[in-house]
């Protein structure tokens, strides 16, 4: 058991009285997340290189390659270590994990537009899908995959083309709207098509790296040194594929295989907007007490809420 104030009601002049707050186990063991190394791999896990047509990409893999594989796709800024307290959870409850670094993206950071046959030169919707697919290719048979964040987009985007690479889908703080994904922003969204692609992704680092949110120090570092890493024209494009987000919900409502979405009950994008999407393409909907990063802040929670999706899957 718990104990937390409650928020101050419209019209009362002081905090309510603490009541009792029963959790279950996943809360409590996300309630007692201390200090992260993030830069140290699970114990167990195992790094590689895949070689995707857009290049090397570097891959972390736990578990047995015989057991049903799961696929947790990060999104842009971030890497395979968003999944770090996932992956053992998952692992340990009889599943093949795997995560990859995106194209441009931190240790992926020389797979690229340019590496393509023919070669191009910008980030492209076809790239990140086509580098996905070849994932879920290499695997015995389909996955669970998950897309935190923008890599929501591009497994929306896979499983309309390659259904049968897909056991379930969960949809990770995906933007919830079509278009113009940024416009639905709390609060800044209305200033998003004031600036342009390179500017928008250089004010969304800057404000990561300025830590508005108050991200505990030992993840800051993680994310600053990824940053290093990381490549600007990748981020620029990204920011521009957000800008151009397709609209898949009919298609996603009439693929079989089951889906969630979940998010953070302080996303960058209002909940309500999440669960629309989530009745707009028949999935189940689960909201944690975190930001646009469930998976690092909520871990075991959003693990479990997979593995009762994975069940329902067959």
């Amino acid at each position: 058991m718990a104990w937390r104030n409650l928020a101050r009601v419209r019209g009362g002049r002081g905090a309510l009285k603490a009541h009792p707050v029963l959790l279950d186990d996943a809360q409590r063991l996300d309630a007692q997340l201390g200090e992260i190394n993030w830069a140290t791999p699970p114990e167990g896990s195992v790094d590689r290189a895949f070689s995707a047509p857009s290049g090397t990409l570097a891959m972390r893999t736990m578990g047995e390659q015989t057991d049903p594989p799961v696929v947790l796709v990060p999104g842009a800024m971030g890497s395979k270590e968003d999944f770090s307290l996932m992956m053992p959870v998952l692992a340990a409850a009889g599943y093949y994990v795997i995560s990859f670094d995106l194209a441009g993206q931190y240790e992926s950071a020389g797979a690229g537009p340019e590496n393509l046959t023919p070669p191009r030169t910008h980030y492209e919707y076809d790239l990140f899908v086509n580098d996905l697919l070849a994932v879920l290719g290499s695997l015995t048979g389909p996955a669970h995959v998950l897309g935190y964040s923008f890599a929501g987009i591009v497994s929306q985007i896979a499983l309309t083309r390659r259904p049968d690479l897909f056991r379930s889908l969960c949809l990770l703080s995906c933007p919830p709207v079509p278009g113009q994904s940024f416009r639905a922003v709390s609060r800044v969204g209305r200033f998003s098509p004031l600036v342009n692609d390179k500017m928008h992704a250089g004010l969304i680092v800057w404000g990561i790296r300025k830590n508005f949110v108050g991200v505990p120090a030992a993840r800051m570092d993680f994310i600053r040194h990824r940053f290093d890493y990381t490549r600007n024209d990748s981020l620029r494009d990204i920011v521009g594929l957000m800008k151009q987000s397709p609209d898949l919900r009919a298609a996603l409502k009439a693929a079989p295989q089951p889906k969630l979405v979940a998010v953070g009950r302080a996303d960058v994008w209002p909940q309500y907007l999440h669960y629309s999407f989530a009745e707009a393409i028949g999935a189940r909907f689960a909201a944690y007490g975190a930001g646009h990063g469930p998976c690092e802040d909520a871990p075991h929670q959003l693990s479990r809420d997979l593995l009762a999706l994975y069940a329902s899957a067959g």
